[in-house]
C-alpha cells in the first residue's frame, strides 16, 4: 500500500513509455551580425542577422552597401563615357591610321576598345561576386586607370 505522501508526487500513467519517437525540432542555423565574418570547415553555411532581427539564408547574396551602390554607379557612369570616347577617338584618328595598318586590322582593334570598358565592368562584377569589398573596388578602379581613351584624350577636347 502506498502512502498519501507518494501519491502526491506521480501521476497516473507516468509509468508507460511513448511508443512513438518524439518530433524532431528545427535544426537553428548560426548566424553572425553585420561586420563579422565566419572561417573554418562550413562556415559557407552560416547565415547573417539582418537588420530586424531576421537571418538571412547563407546562399542569399546580402543586398550593395550604399557606398558600393554609389561606387558602381560611378565607375559605370566613367565606363560608358569611355566608351563614347573610344568610338569618337577611334573614328576621328582611322583617315590618319589607314597610311599604317589595313582597314581590317584597324577595324577589329576599335571595336574591341569600344567594346573594352563593357567587357570589364562585366568581368568584375561577375568574378569578384564572393570575393571581399575591396577586392571589386580594386579592379573596378584598375579599369578606370587601364582603360582610358587616349585617342580621345589626345586628339579630342584635351589635344586640340
Amino acid at each position: 500500500m502506498t502512502s498519501d505522501a507518494d501519491d502526491a508526487l506521480s501521476w497516473e500513467g507516468d509509468d508507460d513509455r511513448p511508443t512513438q519517437k518524439p518530433v524532431a525540432e528545427p535544426e537553428q542555423k548560426a548566424a553572425l551580425p553585420r561586420g563579422w565574418n565566419a572561417v573554418g570547415k562550413r562556415s559557407e553555411t552560416v547565415g547573417r542577422i539582418r537588420e530586424d532581427g531576421t537571418v538571412l539564408d547563407p546562399a542569399e547574396k546580402p543586398p550593395l552597401s550604399t557606398p558600393m551602390l554609389l561606387l558602381v554607379g560611378i565607375v559605370g557612369g566613367i565606363y560608358l563615357l569611355y566608351t563614347v570616347g573610344w568610338i569618337v577617338g577611334g573614328l576621328t584618328l582611322q583617315s590618319s591610321a589607314m597610311f599604317l595598318i589595313p582597314d581590317v586590322m584597324y577595324q577589329v582593334a576599335l571595336w574591341a576598345a569600344v567594346l573594352a570598358p563593357a567587357l570589364w565592368f562585366g568581368a568584375v562584377w561577375l568574378l569578384t561576386r564572393r570575393s571581399a569589398t575591396w577586392v571589386r573596388v580594386a579592379g573596378f578602379l584598375a579599369g578606370v586607370l587601364l582603360l582610358v581613351p587616349w585617342p580621345f584624350v589626345m586628339t579630342g577636347a584635351v589635344g586640340a
